[in-house]
């Protein structure tokens, strides 16, 4: 791995497929991951339940426990009529979770560092509850960003507050999951380089090089649960803005 810690962002071709004018469309690592995710997603879905076993085993047991894990997060954020979203929101939380577990195995890329992953699959979910608010609701759909209950001296500040806060949320859900990734991998890259900088500086340099050694195996355990924590708060995320969707009265 390069010494840089922002060179492992790096998006490089691997595999040229055609060119349109002065643009590449090519096989990148980035791609390549983003294929491997959705490759073992499916093997795990697909290759542990065509069985059904009414005794399931480890693999069967944790794709069930995934599903479950999904279905009552939409549940409890956005109801029974929240189900028929399942198959979007099931699919985005897979996805990312094993995309950023990936980005942790060694000379792996990490997609959720990359604003464009993570802008789009904001931008797809932003668009579903602004797609389907109004097709389910018509002009209701704005009482969204009309709270009951306001004074209406104040009403037409808090209507541009909640507009406003409406069109960030692409922002704000897309760089939560891009700004953690990025950071965590960065200092994890940090911390690998004193290592490797401190061995070579003979015995006691060896020695020092215990310390960062100590610091990427807990930031490596702890990126695990940051792997987990982020692609859940995507999740629900998703499901409080379906919610709007759904009900979109205050």
């Amino acid at each position: 791995m390069a010494a840089d810690p922002i060179h492992q962002f790096e998006i490089t071709k691997l595999l040229p497929i055609i060119k349109i004018g002065e643009h590449d469309i090519a096989i990148t690592n980035s791609s390549l991951f983003m294929l491997a995710a959705v490759g073992l997603v499916g093997a795990l879905l697909i290759g542990t339940t065509g069985s059904r076993s009414l005794v399931p085993g480890r693999l069967q047991s944790m794709a069930e426990l995934s599903y479950e894990f999904v279905a009552n997060t939409i549940r409890s954020t956005a109801g029974n009529e929240g189900m028929r979203f399942f198959p979007l929101v099931f699919s985005l939380f897979m996805f990312i979770l094993f995309a950023n577990i990936l980005g942790l195995l060694p000379y792996a890329f990490t997609v959720t560092s990359h604003i464009i992953i993570t802008a789009s699959l904001a931008l797809l979910v932003f668009v579903t509850v602004v797609v389907y608010g109004f097709w389910k609701n018509g002009l209701r759909f704005f009482r969204l960003f009309v709270p009951s209950g306001i004074p209406i001296f104040i009403l037409p500040l808090v209507v541009f507050i909640e507009v406003f806060s409406f069109f960030l949320r692409p922002i704000s859900h897309s760089v939560r999951l891009f700004a953690n990734m990025l950071a965590g991998h960065i200092a994890l890259k940090v911390f690998a380089s004193f290592i490797t900088l401190l061995a070579g500086l003979g015995i006691l340099g060896t020695l020092g090089a215990v310390l960062p050694l100590g610091m990427v195996i807990a930031l490596t355990a702890l990126e695990l649960l940051v792997a987990f924590l982020q692609a859940y708060v995507f999740t629900i995320l998703t499901c409080i803005y379906l919610n709007d969707a759904i009900h979109p009265g205050h």
